[in-house]
């Protein structure tokens, strides 16, 4: 049985060496290269959605790879689908890069300038390592093999604009269609999420920022499970702790949410540091809120063009959800959505604070209405979004509103 391969490679010259290489090895298949870290993740998303089977048995990481770093890209592939193989190659092989790179999940270690006989025989190792472990998973061994859950990130435009509303509501909705989902707020020093759920916590994220192996337990002994079923990871009572969360503690624990929940919601707040940052640079869809006023209007388009200059992500890939619209209001979706150069979310959200203020005092924000038109909107948006299951009939009495939109073919 051949042994397909997959070169994950950034630089042209790399690409021809390894690729070169690759073609000469006994039984081997190699697959077209893929350039970065993103497109990586993508393929193997999408072969794991075909099947388990799908999957290349070996993927090579080489070490500028961008612009996920190597081996928390290593980390990713390890989590998210634990039957590839991945060797790194590096131009270090210290014995201190060797031991870092098996604690991050790599099976194997390359040095370069690469030789056939060293690459043969790791490929040769790791490829028969995963056909073991696929082996083990067709005898129903309980091993996580899915594409990972929805990692979606709600940013604000600037403080006040309902980020964190907005996310307690989407995270919501799709619990309540029958999706296991987390809430995690990376305000990590003003966020609110608590206070909004009436919760008394006593863990929070800065207690996984220094796990280097996020496990099951560990994870589960840090999230608060909320009575609407929510799991939820909150920020640091004390706002100074937020700087122990830094961006790689960010992709762990992201990582790790993303293997255990089919929805993680993330509420980055209107600052961005460096745990959110990364947190919307891995997010399937990252949402930026805004209000229908030229502040807030000129802060989103501020915060397009910083992520972008700062390579989080394009402007293309970020979607605009305009809060508290009016048709009165001069500035309409259409508008913002030329300013800014985003997409805008066809469900807007409509101004209605008196629906919000008795909910909102008493902390009780998932007591909310069903009748209320923020709440219709906002769960309305999680459909569009694809974060809710539809179930036959609607869904449970009580939860929500009646139905949810079906999400958009892009």
């Amino acid at each position: 049985m051949p042994t397909r391969i997959l070169p994950a490679v950034g630089d042209a010259d790399a690409v021809r060496s390894v690729t070169t290489l690759l073609s000469q090895l006994p039984d081997a298949e190699p697959v077209a290269p893929v350039v970065d870290s993103t497109q990586l993740i993508d393929t193997l998303a999408r072969l794991a959605a075909e099947s388990v089977d799908e999957l290349p048995e070996v993927v090579i990481v080489h070490e500028r790879i961008g612009p996920v770093p190597a081996l928390e890209l290593i980390r990713e592939v390890a989590l998210r689908f634990p039957a590839v193989g991945v060797i790194l190659v590096t131009s270090d092989a210290s014995p201190g890069l060797f031991q870092a790179a098996m604690d991050y999940g790599a099976r194997g270690l390359v040095a370069l300038p690469l030789s056939y006989e060293e690459l043969a025989s790791r490929v040769q190792a790791v490829a028969q390592w995963s056909v073991g472990v696929r082996r083990h998973l067709g005898a129903g061994g309980d091993v996580f093999t899915g594409v990972g859950g929805t990692v979606v990130t709600v940013s604000g435009a600037k403080g006040g604009v309902g980020t964190t509303l907005t996310a307690i509501q989407l995270a919501l909705a799709s619990q309540a269609s029958g999706r296991s989902t987390a809430l995690v707020d990376m305000d990590l020093q003003t966020g609110d999420i608590a206070s909004y759920l009436d919760v008394q916590f006593r863990r929070s994220v800065v207690d996984l920022a220094a796990i280097t192996d996020i496990s099951p337990r560990v994870l589960a002994d840090a999230v608060f499970r909320h009575d609407t079923g929510l799991a939820l990871l909150l920020a640091p009572a004390e706002g100074e702790r937020g700087e122990d969360v830094t961006d790689r503690a960010a992709r762990q624990i992201v990582s790790a949410l993303r293997s255990r929940y089919e929805v993680v919601v993330i509420d980055c707040g209107a600052q961005l540091g460096g745990a959110g940052a990364a947190a919307v640079e891995m997010a399937d869809r990252a949402l930026l809120i805004t209000t229908p006023d030229v502040v807030a209007v000129r802060g989103a388009k501020r915060a397009v063009r910083m992520w972008d200059r700062l390579q989080i992500r394009k402007a293309e890939e970020t979607t605009v959800v305009v809060n508290r619209h009016s048709r009165a209001t001069e500035i309409q979706p259409p508008l913002i959505q030329k300013i800014t150069g985003t997409a805008v979310a066809a469900t807007v959200v409509p101004a209605n604070f008196k629906e919000l203020q008795s909910v909102v005092d008493a902390g009780r924000i998932h007591e909310l209405e069903n009748k209320s038109s923020v709440k219709q909107a906002l769960w309305g948006l999680a459909g569009e979004l694809g974060l809710v299951k539809a179930a036959d009939g609607g869904h449970k009495a009580g939860r929500g509103p009646v139905s949810f939109r079906r999400r958009r073919e892009s």
